[in-house]
């Protein structure tokens, strides 16, 4: 069983920054692959980008490309999401993800989820 919780969300301005943090409870991380996704009111379920279970493999959607970077730190069991020069479009609520395969993951059927941290970006 893993529980996933996410902080670090917020209100920001357009061009801001913010950094999103997941905390696994679970005796080691490393053994599974993460990811971010989002979801926007009204709208479905969008990938984010995920981060393999080394950290050695990264791939983001092409909406956040060159502005967002995942990291992963196993020895604290953290999961990170940092996000720079945000847009109004941003705004969403962010849940992590994890699975021991990633390639569920990247296909958006993870089996474990947080609940969610609220991203709010204004013009």
């Amino acid at each position: 069983q893993v529980q996933l919780v996410e902080s670090g969300g917020g209100s920001v301005q357009a061009g801001g920054s913010l950094r999103l943090s997941c905390a696994a409870s679970v005796r080691s991380i490393s053994g599974y692959a993460l990811g971010w996704f989002r979801q926007a009111p009204g709208k479905e379920r969008e990938f984010v980008g995920y981060i393999s279970w080394s950290g050695g493999s990264t791939d983001y959607a092409d909406s956040v490309k060159g502005r967002f970077t995942i990291s992963r730190d196993n020895a604290k069991n953290t999961l990170y999401l940092q996000m720079n020069s945000l847009k109004p479009e941003d705004t969403a609520g962010y849940y992590c993800a994890a699975d021991l395969t990633l390639s569920t993951v990247v296909n958006g059927t993870p089996y474990y989820w947080g609940r969610g941290t609220q991203v709010t970006v204004s013009s």
